[in-house]
């Protein structure tokens, strides 16, 4: 076990000898094992578990048993609890897809945070082959071909060349002890249909079904990367990125083979085939129809598309105090300085507001626009509600959900990074000037 699965990650190049890694840890079988491998193999690793709610005390009781191996090999621990069900609800996923969601964005997170290179899950060869098979069974192009990648950014798949019978007879030699998640018996779910009905059948075909499925899995990843070559060149004809959002031209996309094409070029944004075919079909309609995934969402927007990410924490009212220098939000980063007057350069940037700051009431208030918000734009004495203003400035809607208000009392001073409000500029009278400045944070991908 051990040999095979440090040949796979020499082999793949997964990681360095001293990289730091982060285990996903549910308790079950496969993690236990994956956490022992770490271990023998002498990696710098941390445990990260997820309590998604849908098991009650087995949850709580599996949650125990991953902090428990923690402390075992001494190693850091992180956890969160999720209300999987309100969030599939609210964001009309099936529970498997909200978990999936969940889990993966938090484990980021905490990759992020804590400084590990890389996110390791225990994903084996009877996986890989239950997914192709899965895929299959629903349809799939070129990537649901080759099942379960070694490697997809910074998660990894060390144990991806292991078959099942190993892990079983690795616990057996190793004495280990793991947590059985009985739902993995049932099936009422698809996968475990595959793995308890469909399986047994076609292993009395091929007795090697694994490891078959498996070389021709990398056969098909090796013809995939020919494909991705064609797109990455196109993709940096095609994209641009700005203010938090990725726009995609389709001047250089040919109709022929138009619906591939695309849907290679929205895979980094979670787009599944079937949504891409109704944009197809939308984009010789008016501008403006959505499209969601569970990670993004797309605006048709004339001869371009508008990618923004799904903020899955909503963006809230944030308080800004007098002599506070900066707001480090999710998505957006202001500066703020206090300037005299008399010294002050004036910058008519779009993502610079010069305010007087003796006519601001602190403290100030950042939050997104609402429904019968107006404001005096800059170079005119008339009040103009902001939606007309969205619109006029041809805000794809997507954007227009994302767009910021600097608020003074009851008083809006500035669309952030659009336009100031002329209550508030800086005039021969201002005595000292408050220079807010906005840098978007880039788009999630």
């Amino acid at each position: 076990m051990l040999k095979k699965v440090s040949g796979f990650i020499q082999s793949h190049t997964l990681c360095e000898p001293d990289s730091k890694i982060l285990a996903a840890v549910s308790g079950g079988i496969d993690s236990i094992v994956l956490c022992e491998v770490l271990h023998q193999l002498k990696y710098t690793f941390a445990i990260a578990h997820c309590n998604f709610g849908l098991r009650a005390e087995d949850a709580e009781a599996d949650q125990l048993f991953a902090k428990k191996l923690a402390k075992k090999y001494e190693v850091p621990f992180y956890t969160e609890n999720f209300d999987t069900r309100a969030f599939a609800a609210q964001e009309k996923l099936s529970i498997q897809m909200a978990a999936r969601t969940l889990r993966y964005t938090w484990f980021e997170q905490v990759r992020q945070q804590e400084g590990y290179d890389y996110i390791a899950t225990a994903h084996h060869s009877n996986d890989l082959t239950e997914t192709i098979l899965l895929h299959l069974t629903k349809g799939t192009g070129m990537a649901g071909l080759h099942g379960i990648p070694a490697q997809n950014g910074h998660i990894i798949r060390p144990m991806l060349t292991v078959a099942k019978d190993d892990i079983f007879d690795f616990v057996t030699e190793q004495r280990l002890i793991w947590r059985e998640d009985i739902s993995n018996e049932t099936t009422k779910y698809q996968r475990n249909k595959i793995r308890h009905e469909v399986i047994p059948v076609l292993k009395e075909i091929n007795p090697n079904l694994e490891e078959t499925m498996q070389h021709t899995a990398e056969r098909v990843s090796q013809a995939e990367a020919i494909v991705h070559a064609y797109i990455d060149n196109l993709r940096q004809q095609c994209f641009k990125e700005a203010e938090g959002a990725v726009y995609l031209s389709l001047v250089p996309l040919n109709a022929t083979g138009l619906p591939v094409v695309l849907h290679e070029l929205l895979r980094p944004f979670n787009f599944n085939y079937t949504v891409v075919l109704e944009l197809v079909e939308a984009l010789e309609g008016i501008p403006g129809k959505q499209f969601d995934s569970p990670s993004h969402t797309l605006v048709k927007d004339r001869d371009q598309l508008v990618i923004t990410p799904r903020n899955l924490n909503r963006f809230g009212s944030v308080i800004i105090a007098e002599g506070q220098t900066e707001v480090n939000e999710e998505h957006v980063y202001l500066t703020l300085r206090y300037v005299p007057a008399s010294e002050y350069k004036l910058n008519t940037k779009p993502h610079v507001a010069a305010l007087d700051a003796g006519l601001l009431k602190f403290p100030l208030k950042l939050r997104p626009w609402q429904e019968g918000d107006w404001f005096v734009p800059l170079g005119m004495n008339g009040k103009k509600k902001i939606s007309d203003f969205l619109i006029d400035k041809k805000i794809p809607a997507n954007l227009k959900a994302k767009t910021l208000v600097l608020v003074s009392e009851q008083s809006i001073v500035w669309i952030v990074g659009q336009r100031l409000d002329n209550r508030f500029k800086v005039t021969e009278k201002t005595e000292q000037v408050l220079e807010v400045s906005l840098q978007r944070k880039p788009a999630a991908s």
